[in-house]
C-alpha cells in the first residue's frame, strides 16, 4: 500500500473542508460556494499548513466543469441553441470587445505592452461556465428564455476563447512575447507549419470546429442515443451510469484532443445530442450527484489559486479589475440586450450572470505568462478579480433583484405622461412609435412583471407538471374539476396553453407567482414537484394564505413525508410505498386492503394531517 497518496488527500482535504466551510457560510445565510472559496484558500500553497497538489485539484476541477456543461446539454437542443443566435452571437462578440478594450486600458495605466493589455482584456472578457450555470440553477432559469440566452451567450464565449488560445502562441511574436506552441489545460493546439499564418491557423481552427460540429450532428445523433437504449435494455442501472458518465467525458476529451475544442464545449454538445433520446431524464439523474461532488471541487481549485497578500499589496489595482468585470461587462451586457428589444428583466438577467470570470481566465493568464506576454502581475490580479467576482456574485444577483422594479418603473413612466406633455406626432409617426414600443412592453409584461392573478375560486392548484403533474392535470381536466398549473419550464407552459390550461408562469415558492394562484381561495393544493424542501416552502405559504385549504404532496422517503406533514400538508405520498400497496393488491386480488408496515391504522381518521 503506497504512502504518498496526493489524489486522495486532496479529494478528502478539498470535499471536508469544503463541507464544513459550506455549511457554515450557508448558516449565516451566506452562498456556500463562498465557503468552497475559503476552503480552497486553507488548503491552497500561500497559506500555513496542509497544501493539497494544486494540479491534481485543477484537473479534479475540470471533470466538474465538463460534467456540468454535459447536464445543461441534457436540458437544450440544437433549436434552443438556435433560436438565441440573434442576440447570443452579436452580444457576446461586442461584450468581449468591450471588455477587451477596458482591461487593455487598465494594462496600458499600470505601463504594460499592448499584448499584455490584450490577454489581460481577453481573460477579463469571458465569464466562468461553473458560476453561470449555477446561478443559473439555483434561480431555476435553465429552460427560461432569459436562460437560453445566457447559455448561448456562453457558447460563443466559448468558441471566441479556444480561437484566441489558438491564435495567442501565432502571434506572440508580433505583440512583443516569445513565439512558440505552448498549449494550454483543456484545449490540444495542433503545430502548424510556420508559414500557414495568422489566417490559415483561423481557417485551420474553424475548420476543425466545424468538423467536430458536423461529425456529432451526422453520426452522435445516432450513436448515442443507440448506446443508451441498448445499455439501458440490459437492466444494469451500473452499467447505465457507467455508459452516461463514459459519453459525457469520452466525447469531451475527444472533441479537445482531436478537434482543438474545449472540454467543456465538447460535454455540453455531448448532452445537447444525449437529449433527443428519451432516456436523457434519467441520464441527467445519473450524473447528478458526481457533477455537483466536482464542481465543489472547482470552486476550491479556484481559492488554491488565491495569495490573500494581493489584496495588501496593490489594492487599487485589484479594484480596478473587479470595477470592470462586474460594473463595465454588466453595462456593457444590460445595453446589449435591452438593445436587441429584450425585457429589462432579461438584461439584468444576463448582465448578473457574466459578472464574474473563471476558468478561461485562468488558461489565458498562463498561456500569457507562458509565452512572456503577461507579467506574473497580471496573472495575479485576473486570480484576485476572479475571487472576488464570484463571491460577490450573489450580492450582484440580490442587487438586480432590487434594482428591477425601478428600472420597469423609468423605462414605463415616458408612456404614462400625458399626451399634453409631449411633442405632438403624425399619425404615422405616433404609430410607428407605439409599433416599436408595444412589443418590448408586452414581453416585460409576460416575463418580468408580477403575473396576474387567476379568476379561478374553489379550485386546484397544480405545482408542477412532470410525469407526475401531467398525469394528475389530465385526469383533473377529463373530469371538468377548475384548476390552473403553477410551472417555470418554457417548453412545457407552451404545451400547456396549446391544451388550453391556465398557467402560472415561474417558481411557486416566489410570493408573487404563488399570489397569483388566489390560494386564498383555492380548495386544495397538489405538489408533483419532486424536491420536497422547495415543496416544504409552498406548504408553508399556501397555509399562511388559507388555512383551510388542502394539501397533497409527494416524497421519496419516510424523512420527507415527516418534513411536508410537519409543515401542514394533509396528505403525503410516497411512490416506493404506492408501488409496494399496487403489488401486494395483485398478489392479493379480491382480499381485503393490503396493509404495509408503517401504515396508520384505519380507524378512527385522525383529525390532524396525515401521510399516506
Amino acid at each position: 500500500m503506497p504512502h504518498e497518496t496526493p489524489l486522495i488527500a486532496t479529494i478528502v482535504a478539498g470535499l471536508g473542508l469544503a463541507f464544513i466551510f459550506g455549511a457554515l457560510a450557508n448558516r449565516f445565510r451566506i452562498p456556500p460556494l463562498v465557503g468552497y472559496l475559503v476552503a480552497g484558500v486553507l488548503v491552497g500553497p500561500n497559506t500555513p499548513g496542509f497544501v493539497a497538489d494544486q494540479s491534481l485539484a485543477l484537473e479534479l476541477a475540470e471533470i466538474g466543469v465538463i460534467l456540468l456543461m454535459f447536464g445543461v446539454g441534457l436540458h437544450f437542443s440544437l433549436k434552443d441553441l438556435l433560436s438565441v443566435r440573434a442576440i447570443a452571437v452579436p452580444g457576446a462578440i461586442v461584450q468581449i470587445a468591450f471588455a477587451t478594450v477596458l482591461g487593455a486600458g487598465l494594462a496600458w495605466a499600470l505601463g504594460w505592452s499592448i499584448g499584455a493589455g490584450l490577454v489581460f482584456g481577453l481573460a477579463l472578457s469571458v465569464a466562468s461556465t461553473v458560476v453561470l450555470l449555477r446561478a443559473l440553477q439555483e434561480r431555476r432559469l435553465i429552460e427560461t428564455e432569459r436562460g437560453r440566452i445566457a447559455v448561448g451567450w456562453l457558447i460563443v464565449e466559448d468558441l471566441a476563447m479556444v480561437l484566441a488560445l489558438v491564435l495567442l502562441p501565432a502571434l506572440a511574436g508580433v505583440l512583443g512575447g516569445t513565439n512558440g506552441d505552448v498549449p494550454a489545460a483543456g484545449v490540444e493546439v495542433f503545430a502548424l507549419p510556420a508559414n500557414f499564418g495568422v489566417w490559415g491557423v483561423v481557417g485551420v481552427t474553424l475548420a476543425k470546429v466545424a468538423a467536430f460540429v458536423a461529425l456529432m450532428l451526422v453520426v452522435g445523433r445516432r450513436v448515442i442515443p443507440w448506446i443508451l437504449h441498448y445499455v439501458a435494455h440490459t437492466g444494469s442501472r451500473e452499467l447505465f451510469r457507467l455508459s452516461v458518465l463514459a459519453i459525457a467525458l469520452g466525447v469531451a476529451f475527444g472533441a479537445s484532443h482531436l478537434f482543438g475544442v474545449s472540454l467543456a464545449l465538447g460535454a455540453f454538445f455531448a448532452g445537447m445530442i444525449m437529449s433527443e433520446s428519451e432516456l436523457s431524464h434519467r441520464a441527467a439523474e445519473e450524473s447528478l450527484p458526481l457533477r455537483d461532488a466536482f464542481s465543489v471541487l472547482f470552486f476550491v481549485s479556484v481559492g488554491m489559486l488565491f495569495d490573500p497578500m494581493s489584496l495588501l499589496e496593490q489594492p487599487w489595482p485589484i479594484l480596478a479589475t473587479v470595477f470592470i468585470i462586474i460594473v463595465g461587462k454588466s453595462v456593457a451586457a444590460f445595453l446589449i440586450v435591452v438593445a436587441f428589444r429584450h425585457p429589462i428583466g432579461t438584461a439584468l438577467t444576463i448582465s448578473a450572470s457574466l459578472a464574474q470570470i473563471g476558468e478561461f481566465s485562468f488558461i489565458l493568464a498562463e498561456l500569457g505568462v507562458g509565452l512572456n506576454l503577461l507579467p506574473e502581475e497580471g496573472r495575479d490580479l485576473i486570480l484576485a478579480g476572479a475571487i472576488l467576482s464570484i463571491v460577490l456574485n450573489p450580492l450582484v444577483f440580490a442587487g438586480i433583484d432590487r434594482l428591477k422594479p425601478w428600472l420597469e418603473k423609468r423605462a414605463a413612466a415616458p408612456l404614462a405622461q400625458p399626451s399634453e406633455t409631449r411633442a405632438p406626432l403624425g399619425p404615422a409617426t405616433e404609430a410607428g412609435a407605439v409599433a416599436s414600443l408595444a412589443p418590448a412592453t408586452d414581453s416585460a409584461r409576460t416575463e418580468d412583471g408580477p403575473p396576474p392573478s387567476t379568476a379561478l375560486t374553489d379550485h386546484t392548484i397544480l405545482i408542477g407538471y412532470g410525469r407526475v403533474g401531467s398525469l394528475v392535470g389530465q385526469s383533473l381536466k377529463a373530469r371538468n374539476m377548475p384548476f390552473l398549473v403553477i410551472e417555470d419550464a418554457d417548453k412545457t407552459v407552451a404545451r400547456l396553453r396549446a391544451e388550453d390550461i391556465e398557467t402560472v408562469t415561474g417558481n411557486a415558492a416566489n410570493a408573487g407567482v404563488f399570489a397569483a394562484a388566489n390560494a386564498a381561495g383555492a380548495r386544495r393544493l397538489i405538489l408533483a414537484i419532486p424536491n420536497a424542501f422547495e415543496a416544504g416552502q409552498i406548504v408553508l405559504r399556501a397555509r399562511a394564505a388559507n388555512p383551510g385549504i388542502e394539501i397533497i404532496a409527494r416524497a421519496h422517503s419516510d424523512a420527507e413525508v415527516e418534513h411536508l406533514t410537519g409543515l401542514g400538508a394533509n396528505t403525503v405520498i410516497m411512490g416506493e410505498r404506492e408501488i409496494a400497496r399496487g403489488i401486494v393488491e395483485e398478489v392479493l386480488r379480491g382480499a381485503p386492503d393490503p396493509i404495509l408496515p408503517g401504515d396508520a391504522p384505519a380507524a378512527p381518521k385522525p383529525s390532524g394531517p396525515q401521510a399516506s
